[in-house]
């Protein structure tokens, strides 16, 4: 039987997950008797075992450089050993030719780096993880960096953004190939998000907020979450949902403690700390991704959050990593 052929393209220091995601759920794919069925290899540097980013081992499956096509797939994915991936003319030469080869390609998280560097997102719009997006930019100047949504397709190009997401960009690929029922009954097999959309925001992966019970309240959260930049007033979430704005307002007071209004707030306002944190944005663009009107809007916001300027933020935790921004609300 025709298989469609996927290559996912792993070194020293790659992020498990990122191999994982996209193997396990064309695997389920297969379970459920997609047709054609997905054929999954994972292709090494000479064919070596890798040592993860985690530091489990895996067996290299195929030589990286002995590889041909046609591919249907070839998946760079990332990990902290993506820099030296990327500086590794060889790796990036083969990259390159099978890329040549495949009908479409794509990476996960730093995987980006590794096309950038094989000239493969020159003139396209692409994300990657957003810690690491300003790094990328800088270093490919050609490529157009977007750290905002969790995937983007440039033509027959696709970048992700990290971790997880490696799980949205292979629901995509069995959406595509077999239909939005199939890559529904994976996302239910793998109990996982029923295929968030690309545009979503990466930003709104990190929200503080408790899990809510009701589903109304969870759809509204959803909603607000992928749509910081766009009128989230109470009215236009509640004929989003379906529901009266009095009833969505009970629901939101009773399941998490705040007015759909406060809500946005926070929610906005955790998402400009991470933008503030990860990349260079200047505020006011952060202010608009996030949907405050202003930069002084923003900064209030911030201020009665967290008790701090945007501004003293960003220099606070620029070189921390991940910031918990939930640890320094002003007290009440």
């Amino acid at each position: 039987m025709h298989a469609r052929e996927v290559v996912i393209v792993g070194y020293h220091q790659s992020e498990l997950v990122e191999i994982s995601g996209v193997s396990s759920c064309m695997d389920v794919a297969n379970r459920i008797g997609v047709d054609p069925p997905y054929r999954v290899r994972l292709a090494t540097p000479g064919g070596h075992d890798i040592t993860s980013q985690s530091g489990l081992v895996l067996r290299g499956e195929y030589s990286l450089e002995r590889l041909t096509g046609p591919l249907d797939t070839l998946v760079v994915a990332g990990g902290f050993g993506s820099r030296a991936a990327a500086n590794n003319a060889r790796v990036v030469g083969h990259v390159r030719r099978l890329a040549g080869e495949s009908a479409r390609v794509a990476s996960v998280c730093t995987g980006a780096e590794i096309l950038a560097a094989a000239g493969l997102l020159d003139g396209k719009r692409v994300t990657t993880h957003w810690l690491f997006a300003d790094r990328i930019a800088a270093t490919y100047p050609k490529v157009t960096m977007d750290p905002g949504p969790i995937y983007i397709r440039a033509q027959n190009v696709i970048t992700a953004a990290g971790v997880t997401s490696a799980f949205d960009l292979a629901l995509a690929f069995i959406e595509d190939d077999h239909g939005a029922e199939a890559a529904r009954e994976v996302a239910r097999a793998q109990v996982t998000y029923l295929h968030r959309p690309g545009n979503q925001a990466q930003m709104s992966m990190f929200m503080a907020a408790p899990p809510a019970e009701h589903d109304l309240v969870r759809r509204a959260v959803a909603y607000v979450n992928s749509h910081l930049d766009q009128d989230l007033s109470t009215s236009t979430v509640a004929a989003e949902i379906g529901v009266s704005e009095r009833h969505l307002t009970r629901l939101f007071v009773t399941e998490l403690g705040h007015t759909p209004g406060r809500f946005v707030r926070r929610s906005r306002t955790e998402a400009a700390a991470q933008l503030l944190a990860g990349t260079r944005l200047p505020v006011a663009a952060i202010a608009t991704r996030c949907g405050f009107g202003s930069a002084e809007t923003l900064r209030q916001a911030f201020v009665d959050r967290y008790g701090t300027s945007p501004s003293r933020f960003r220099v606070a935790y620029a070189d921390a990593g991940v910031p918990d921004v939930t640890v320094r609300p002003r007290r009440r």
